[in-house]
């Protein structure tokens, strides 16, 4: 290696005064060593400040936002330490090339922060590279903190495996090496490498995005998808706390996604009352007389009362029992006013599915469902125009002399008693 005489100045001049040689040398790379710091701190600093102006200055002409990332990403700060690095790797050199074993220590310090500097910066284009996509709207949903933490994972690991090759001088690359790193990484990472594969199955089969509402019992979670990453999924509940689950659990556990709904013309509500067995009968002349009344029926009841005279004469059923022949209940003209009710509300989509049906009979009474779909799907609103809808249902009950079903009260037995 050619002698660098400016590096060597100091110990030809303890030399030339009588001092030992070894004394020489290790007193010339102190004082060397002192002064190269002291003018890299000032170049890094210079550096560093030049760089990161003139960085700022680009970023602000440009009309993309991805150098704009770059500069918050500490990008040009890691940038601005690679000349700095260069020089020291050059004056070690040959500073200490009197002196083997220093030489080769600080030459391998040198490439080992050499290595990790890139490594740095390699995330912080990973980093800024994220936040950029993320502003667009084909990736805005899509989990990228997953992919860019795996590239992190494998830089990395490379960065491990070089350092180790430059520290020990050995390499690493070999099939017993490999296998046994390979066992090391999956007992390690394995819930990254399930996150990992959970993630592009996600992606690819579209089961999750970011702003997704989802509803997951097993642990809790009911609100909006905020961070898909290797492993987690974070998602803020509605009460404002926030649940974290295991990424893989999206493909191999059960949960609900809202998404349909968003996207869909209308939100379903799908609500029943209940309606005692006992108050549900057939309706006479003077019955049907009064509910005529009821505007949103009166048709209906007209229309249907001609049709069942003119059955049960045909047929000549015998009108003295109100048993015989076709007869119109208060539960069915009920259904048929719900029916009509929700035609005629404005909240209410009809291009969708609208039905009131009964269920099947229980215990507490016959169940009349009402299974429709509102324009607003906004929870507020929908709760607040399915309430309206049953606020209405279950005063108008008694319209049609029925009851609706209830587990008795203190209030009941008492009034049993008297």
């Amino acid at each position: 290696m050619q002698e660098t005489p400016w590096l060597h100045w100091f110990r030809d001049l303890f030399i030339e005064q009588g001092m030992g040689s070894q004394w020489a040398v290790y007193l010339n790379a102190v004082i060397v060593l002192i002064v190269l710091l002291l003018v890299l701190f000032v170049v890094d600093y210079l550096l560093r400040k030049s760089i990161v102006t003139i960085f700022k200055i680009f970023s602000d002409k440009t009309k993309t936002s991805f150098d704009d990332f770059l500069s918050e990403s500490n990008f040009p700060r890691f940038v601005a330490h690679v000349i700095p690095v260069l020089i020291v790797r050059y004056t070690v050199g040959h500073l200490f090339e009197d002196l083997p074993l220093t030489r080769s220590i600080s030459l391998t310090v040198v490439d080992v922060y050499s290595v990790i500097l890139g490594a740095l910066i390699c995330r912080s284009v990973l980093r800024s590279l994220r936040e950029y996509l993320k502003t667009k709207p084909l990736f805005k949903d899509k989990p990228l903190d997953s992919y860019v933490q795996v590239m992190m994972i494998i830089i990395w690991v490379l960065s491990m495996l070089v350092i180790a090759y430059r520290v020990s001088g050995e390499s690493f690359v070999t099939l017993t090496s490999l296998g046994a790193v390979s066992a090391l990484l999956l007992l390690i990472f394995k819930d990254t490498i399930l996150g990992f594969i959970a993630s592009i199955q996600i992606t690819v089969n579209d089961i999750v995005r970011i702003g997704d509402w989802i509803t997951f019992n097993k642990y809790g979670a009911d609100g909006y998808v905020t961070e898909i990453n290797l492993a987690t999924v974070r998602v803020q509940n509605f009460d404002n706390t926030y649940t974290t689950i295991p990424t893989y659990s999206l493909i191999s556990d059960s949960f609900q996604n809202w998404r349909g709904m968003q996207n869909s013309e209308g939100r379903r509500i799908k609500r029943s009352l209940l309606i005692k067995q006992n108050s549900v009968r057939y309706l006479t002349d003077a019955d049907l007389k009064d509910l005529e009344k009821i505007q949103l029926i009166t048709s209906y009841i007209q229309q249907r009362k001609k049709t069942h005279v003119d059955f049960n004469e045909q047929h000549g059923y015998d009108n003295s029992l109100i048993i015989n022949g076709r007869q119109q209940t208060n539960l069915g003209v009920f259904r048929k006013y719900i029916d009509a009710y929700l035609h005629k509300n404005n909240a209410i989509n009809k291009d969708l599915f609208l039905m009131v049906r009964h269920l099947q009979p229980t215990a507490q009474g016959i169940p009349v469902e009402v299974y429709c779909f509102s324009y607003d799907k906004n929870w507020v609103n929908y709760e607040h125009i399915q309430a309206d809808i049953f606020d209405h249902l279950i005063a108008a009950v008694p319209y049609f002399d029925l009851e609706l079903y209830e587990y008795p009260s203190g209030r009941d037995f008492k009034a049993d008693e008297n």
